[in-house]
């Protein structure tokens, strides 16, 4: 096999969650052959019955035991007892590739398995899954952050290539902070985007996402066009009694953990507001206090 160009390969996947079932998919589609599957729960077996139609049911040595390439995507937390479990058993044979999907960690997680003779990747795709064949044409232009030995970067970036994917590095120190900062673009974004739907309905709007999906949409593409440059708003203009208007309107709401991620977020977007002192003093002020806001006569 060419270090830059993987051979057809019979690849094994342990854990059929979202991620897994979809990349064996995608390898398969690509010309690889499954060999097999570990997928211990219902709905982990039955994901592997419609996104790999065929591929036996296997236990994780055995998954491991008849592949070239053998996919880990498996949670964060299983990943290194995972590794150290497959290592004692003595089952790695020597060339053989083992990827692993987590975003968290880079390659030395995979250490036991790595000092057993197998090449180590680490292949995180920064898209969020499903787990059905709608996160198929997600992969497509999707970048991965790859971690690697450099003698081994050119297979996981054909892996890569073969996805439809593109290839970011991330050195093994840095990929808990990369993924610190996708989980909180991806997943803080979701909190905020149901608190928003949350507050909408409990004020009677009957189709919040309708109503705010054109607001959102165009948010999140200035955002990424122009950074801190794209922020709007009472904050961005320093306007301290609109916003006391919010906290006591939310406040009234009743609505669990809204009013203080607004508080947090507001404090966060004055940090970047370019208003005036006395402006920025009055808002600090105002977010600062935990009392309910009065209301401006």
């Amino acid at each position: 096999m060419s270090p830059a160009e993987p051979a057809r390969m019979g690849v094994g996947i342990i854990s059929a969650g979202r991620v897994g079932a979809v990349l064996g998919n995608a390898l398969r589609a690509a010309g690889h052959q499954i060999t097999g599957v570990a997928a211990r729960s219902d709905a982990s077996r039955e994901r592997a019955d419609v996104l790999l139609p065929g591929a036996p049911i296997l236990s994780p040595e055995e998954v491991v035991e008849r592949s070239e390439l053998v996919v880990l995507a498996v949670p964060d937390d299983e990943l290194a007892p995972l590794a150290a479990s497959l290592a004692q058993r003595g089952i790695v044979p020597g060339a053989q590739i083992i990827a692993h999907t987590s975003g968290r960690y880079g390659i030395d997680v995979l250490r036991p398995l790595e000092e057993a003779g197998a090449i180590t990747l680490a292949l995180h795709p920064a898209m969020t899954f499903t787990g059905t064949s709608l996160d198929l044409a997600r992969l497509v232009g999707c970048p991965w952050a790859v971690t690697a030995r450099p003698m081994f970067a050119p297979i996981a970036k054909a892996l890569v290539l073969e996805l439809d994917g593109v290839s970011i590095d991330i050195a093994e120190g840095d990929r808990t902070a990369y993924h610190a900062a996708l989980a909180h673009g991806s997943n803080h974004l979701v909190v905020l985007v149901s608190q928003v739907l949350q507050t909408l309905d409990a004020i009677g709007v009957e189709d919040p996402p309708a109503l705010v999906r054109p607001l959102l949409n165009a948010s999140l593409e200035e955002s990424l066009r122009l950074g801190p440059g794209a922020l709007t708003g009472p904050v961005q203009r320093g306007d301290a009694g609109t916003v006391g208007n919010h906290l006591e309107a939310l406040e009234e709401l009743n609505l669990e953990r809204v009013l203080p991620t607004y508080r947090a977020l507001a404090r966060a977007a004055l940090d970047i507001a370019p208003i005036g002192e006395r402006e920025r003093a009055a808002l600090e002020l105002l977010l600062s206090s935990e009392r309910k806001p009065r209301q401006d006569s």
